[in-house]
């Protein structure tokens, strides 16, 4: 039994070791297997914990940061607003001493020798203007204002925009600086005593080594400088920050006094050069507060009847061009003005001349000037642009006295044409008298006419239908059917009575005048039987001062341009001088062009037949 069973168990205890030495390094799979899983299932769950107790704290130190930074953040932007604070403080206790140096040291002492008849007084007063008053003005108010708000109630807005409209009294300050430091110039050359003071208070410590025109200057750059803190302090302000809105609004106080002083020196420079030209052209009108200078150069005049040019100077202002040439002085450049033209229905376009490159024309209603620009700084944009400005200030006048359509004419109040704008009734062209044809103004359109062509009435919708003088043209279209406008009937009317009459035209209408498309004029074209037949051009059919006459002998008429291809356009060439139009269409030039071709060949001493056989157009 023994022996069986130690034998039994032995071979399984050898298999055992077999086994163990066959797969030695190798774990059971029934046990390694089920421990291994129990392990690692608990692992994972412990990561789970770990990970959502991280990312907790994670999320918590997260928020920490936040609020700290946010605690930072606010105390650093309180602090940076209290720092501009102090700054304005600063600089506004160091502005103040140097007001009391201007006003209570340089000012006083030189009054007092004033007094004692070194210079005359009226010098001291005009060397340092309203400087007193500035002074007292930040002494007694600004500052201690300025320190009770920083120290007890932080918040700079309301006090500035409290003081903010004293501000503009740095304007007269500002303009007097100029001629305040002429003055001091002017008076420590000439006067020991003036010079002995002043040079007595700049080598005091108080001075800083500065003189008195360095100390002068601080009043200039004060406003500019609360205007940058203040830019600056609203950027830091928060929006939602009680003082944030008044801020704004003491900054937009204190930006309009700054602006107030630079127009008050803009003005009196600008001031100061209309003088000067004033004396250079002896022109009164030049001297004026509605003028404005621009520019000037010198430009060469061409001669309308031959290839000659002439140097001419130009004063370019807001309202007018002044053309002048020069002339010999001993006592500073000297010019004869020549001419002036209006800036008002001024016109410029450029002009094509073999002999002449870079020519443009000036056209207005008193002179036309053809000019060679020599210099890009007055070249025809310049002009362009001074036009532009002006008419773009005019564009409420020229609303108002837009033309009325039809459907406006006696349902609005007509703007009136003044009295003196015109010497021609209106609608029969006759001369105006005080006896026999006196003005009346037409109460639907505003025209002046005499009193034949104000005989009508009409009930006026505007006036309360009441019963109203107007002129004949309204008076056909307010009881006749209003089928075509005012643009149409009423201007034909007009434009019919203001034209030359059948005797002296042989065609009329308006066509585009130029050779670039973008600059074309639009003029009231008038073919004469003058002798010899002439071209007028004029702006609108009521003018009697032409823009041009273009005499048609030896003109050659060129039907079809070569650099206007496929449009309504011809061509007058005399000499070496071009002029182009356009028409509104085939039908109109082929008018035109079949009346010019007759006259051009029309003779000197003109073939009064052949005159006889041109029909009478007037084309619209």
């Amino acid at each position: 039994m023994n022996g069986i069973v130690q034998e039994n168990k032995q071979p399984a205890a050898n298999g055992m070791r077999q086994n163990d030495k066959m797969e030695e390094g190798k774990i059971p799979a029934g046990y390694g297997s089920k421990f291994c899983c129990q392990w690692t299932v608990a692992t994972t769950e412990d990561e789970k914990i770990h990970n959502e107790r991280a990312e907790q704290n994670e999320e918590k130190l997260k928020q920490e940061e936040r609020e700290g930074d946010e605690a930072n953040n606010k105390e650093s932007t309180e602090q940076k607003l209290f720092n501009i604070a102090t700054e304005l403080l600063q600089t506004e206790k160091a502005y103040v001493t140097r007001l009391h140096l201007l006003d209570q040291v340089f000012c006083s002492r030189l009054t007092e020798e004033a007094g004692r008849g070194s210079f005359p007084p009226e010098v001291i007063r005009n060397i340092f203007a309203n400087i007193s008053s500035i002074y007292s003005f930040h002494s007694q108010f600004l500052l201690p204002d300025l320190e009770n708000c920083i120290t007890h109630c932080p918040g700079l807005g309301k006090v500035l925009l409290q003081h903010a409209p004293f501000l503009r009294m740095y304007a007269d300050y500002v303009r007097n600086f100029d001629h305040a430091v002429e003055l001091v110039r002017t008076w420590t050359e000439r006067s020991s005593a003036f010079r002995n003071i002043i040079q007595d208070i700049q080598s005091q410590g108080i001075c800083g080594k500065l003189t008195l025109q360095h100390h002068m200057l601080e009043p200039i750059q004060r406003v500019p400088r609360y205007e940058m803190l203040l830019k600056d302090y609203l950027k830091k302000l928060p929006e939602d920050d009680p003082d944030y809105e008044i801020t704004q609004k003491s900054l937009q106080t204190i930006s309009m006094a700054a602006t107030h002083s630079n127009s008050a020196i803009q003005k009196a420079e600008g001031l100061k050069r209309l003088l000067e030209i004033y004396e250079m052209v002896g022109e009164e009108e030049v001297v004026n507060p509605t003028n404005e200078f621009l520019r000037e150069g010198r430009l060469l005049k061409l001669a309308a009847r031959n290839t000659s040019a002439m140097e001419r100077h130009l004063f370019l202002f807001n309202n007018f061009l002044l053309c002048c040439s020069p002339k010999f002085s001993l006592v500073g450049q000297r010019f004869t003005v020549r001419c002036r033209i209006g800036m008002d229905g001024m016109q410029v376009q450029q002009t094509t001349n073999e002999d002449h490159p870079y020519t443009f024309q000036i056209s207005g209603r008193e002179r036309i000037l053809e000019l060679q620009a020599r210099w890009i700084k007055f070249c025809p944009q310049v002009i362009r642009e001074a036009i532009d400005v002006f008419q773009k200030k005019n564009d409420t006048f020229r609303l108002a006295s837009r033309e009325l359509t039809t459907e406006e004419l006696g349902k609005r109040a007509p703007r009136w044409i003044r009295d003196n704008e015109v010497i021609l009734c209106m609608s029969c062209m006759e001369p105006f008298n005080a006896l026999t044809r006196r003005r009346h103004h037409c109460r639907a359109c505003g025209f002046v006419v005499c009193w034949k062509c104000s005989d009508y009435k009409v009930a006026l919708e505007y006036d309360g239908y009441k019963l109203n003088k107007v002129c004949k043209a309204c008076y056909a279209i307010l009881t006749g059917p209003r089928g075509e406008g005012l643009d149409g009937e009423k201007r034909r009317m007009l434009d019919s009575k203001a034209s030359p009459g059948p005797t002296d035209s042989v065609m009329s209408g308006f066509l585009q005048y130029g050779d670039n498309p973008q600059t074309w004029q639009r003029v009231w074209s008038v073919l004469t039987r003058a002798e010899p037949p002439v071209l007028y051009l004029y702006s609108v059919p009521q003018d009697l001062k032409p823009l041009f006459t273009i005499p048609l002998l030896g003109c050659s008429v060129e039907a079809f341009p070569q650099a206007f291809q496929g449009q309504s356009c011809f061509r007058l060439t005399q000499s070496k001088t071009r002029h182009t139009f356009t028409c509104d269409s085939r039908d109109i030039k082929r008018s035109w062009l079949s009346a010019l071709k007759v006259l051009t060949q029309i003779p000197a001493g003109p073939n009064q037949s052949m005159q006889k056989s041109i029909s009478v157009h007037t084309i619209h």
